[in-house]
């Protein structure tokens, strides 16, 4: 199939490659379903021994998913929005569930359904190119596609800063913090593809052979501040501890988060406080549905949309407009479960 996902076999691996260069690889409802279908295909094919993701031409991995179609229908009835949901989190589970060993190349910018698809991988290649982010918070939405199940289990407080703030891991960062397996130069990803086709048992052994050290993963070096700053699983609190900091990068640290929509914050800490205890992947995916379901439709996202995608002015007016004005109410509203009728199934 070529198209938005170009699909083949070679040898004894199946290709899945995301075409669609200009917006960034960025996921429409119709690569998820071409995505779901190829896995589907190869699950009893036996010549299919393994899996290999990545990204035809163009400079990054993926950029996310279809904004603009969530926007539209979110400011409708949102029945498009739940379907395109319902469709991308059916992926990301086969994905996190499937037998055979998957290779996810994350070479280049990987942010939102670009981490979706590539963290349920049994291998992630980093390289120099690599930008991983869950950036959302910028746009009222929150870290989905399983970002409560992966963030949550990272070490100490990273992963609510890495969802708070949207920070982009570079490949070092992101192969430190175990979201990639191996770090690769990106002159080696084509020679690393070619030798995992010519051999679908080699794997582990061709990127091992491939990989270097990479360079230090400077988030490191804050971990102690963010673990300090970021303990508190209420927003307020976090906003207090950075405030009364006093260093520079603290003070950097603030002037990020008051870009970021306080409700989709908020939503972000308790998704990833209630992730981290969830007992499958399916139950995570489950939760994050009624969630998008509803933020999508709220004020927030509409107004991250057109002030970062649509008007491009960079100058969202959140409502509320600070953490104190969320109220608990609002939040467990959100969070509460859906109808058997309309909630998420695998």
């Amino acid at each position: 199939m070529t198209g938005e996902v170009v699909i083949t076999v070679e040898g004894g691996v199946g290709r899945i490659r995301l075409n669609r260069p200009k917006a960034i690889h960025a996921l429409t409802l119709a690569m998820c379903e071409a995505v779901l279908a190829a896995l589907e295909d190869w699950r009893d094919a036996d010549q299919v021994k393994a899996i290999i993701l990545d990204h035809a031409d163009g400079r990054g991995f993926c950029a996310g998913g279809d904004i603009r179609l969530l926007a539209d229908s979110g400011a409708g009835d949102g029945s498009a929005a739940r379907h395109f949901f319902a469709t991308e989190y059916r992926m990301n589970h086969r994905l996190f569930t499937y037998a055979k060993p998957i290779v996810a190349f994350m070479d280049g910018i990987t942010m939102g359904g670009g981490v979706g698809i590539s963290q349920p991988a049994r291998f992630r290649i980093a390289t120099e190119n690599t930008r991983l982010a869950m950036p959302e918070t910028g746009i009222g939405l929150f870290p989905d596609v399983g970002g409560g199940w992966y963030l949550s289990r990272l070490p100490g407080r990273i992963g609510q800063y890495l969802a708070l703030t949207g920070h982009r891991l570079d490949g070092a960062e992101t192969h430190a913090l175990g979201l990639a397996t191996h770090y690769l130069p990106a002159g080696q990803v084509e020679a690393a593809k070619a030798r995992i086709v010519a051999g679908a048992d080699t794997i582990a052994a061709v990127l091992d052979d491939l990989a270097l050290s990479p360079p230090d993963a400077r988030i490191l070096a804050h971990r102690d501040a963010i673990d300090r700053l970021f303990a508190s699983d209420d927003l307020e609190e976090i906003f207090a501890a950075i405030e009364s900091d006093g260093g520079a990068w603290a003070a950097e640290q603030l002037a990020t988060l008051r870009t970021k929509s306080p409700q989709t914050m908020k939503v972000s800490l308790r998704l990833l406080a209630e992730g981290a205890a969830m007992a499958s992947f399916a139950d995570e995916m489950r939760q994050e549905y009624a969630v998008a379901s509803r933020v999508v439709q709220r004020h927030d996202f509409l107004e991250g949309v057109r002030a970062v995608i649509i008007d491009k002015d960079n100058a969202p007016r959140w409502d509320p407009p600070t953490p104190e004005a969320v109220s608990t109410t609002v939040i467990d509203a959100i969070f509460e479960p859906l109808p058997d009728a309309e909630a998420w199934i695998p």
